[in-house]
């Protein structure tokens, strides 16, 4: 039996079409529209990518938020980037977050999970507990902005412990 705490599905559907909602995905321009308030990528040589250029598989990055000084960094890699419907990458303790675009019930689907999880206490408290969170918000922002709706982020330094960051 799977261990519980190892790993977490998020899903929402978007009034979009699976084009755009892979598209929100796939470049430092994009995720900066609506997830991070800075996206660097590096292609396998090591090269800056930029802003507009689809990110593959490969590429590694470095990711920043709206609320958090430059010292809280993000650094991981793409493991698959399909261009359709697929985009997975590392993510906390590199454990793989895979995106996945499907349609259900005529409505496009944006799913997510976050897997290979350690299970022990701390870091099942620290890890699925906070990143789970941080997803759902920035699941239902991605909604929001797909669905030409408000940017729910907190962008300003001075206000802490807000969900929106």
């Amino acid at each position: 039996m799977e261990n519980q705490w190892s790993k977490f599905r998020l899903r929402v559907n978007v009034k979009t079409d699976m084009a755009a909602a892979y598209k929100a995905w796939n470049t430092s321009e994009a995720l900066e529209s609506w997830f991070l308030r800075k996206a660097v990528f590096k292609d396998a040589e090591g090269n800056l990518k930029d802003k507009k250029a689809p990110i593959v598989e490969g590429d590694t990055y470095e990711w920043f938020w709206y609320g958090y000084p430059d010292s809280v960094v993000e650094k991981g890699k793409v493991l698959k980037a399909n261009g359709k419907n697929v985009f997975s990458f590392t993510f906390s303790l590199e454990c793989p977050v895979t995106i996945t675009i499907y349609e259900e019930a005529g409505e496009t689907i944006v799913e997510l999970v976050e897997s290979d999880l350690p299970t022990d206490t701390e870091t099942a408290l620290k890890y699925f507990v906070g990143d789970s969170r941080g997803w759902i918000f920035y699941m239902a922002n991605l909604k929001s902005i797909l669905e030409g709706g408000l940017d729910l982020r907190n962008k300003r330094m001075e206000l802490t412990n807000v969900i929106t960051s």
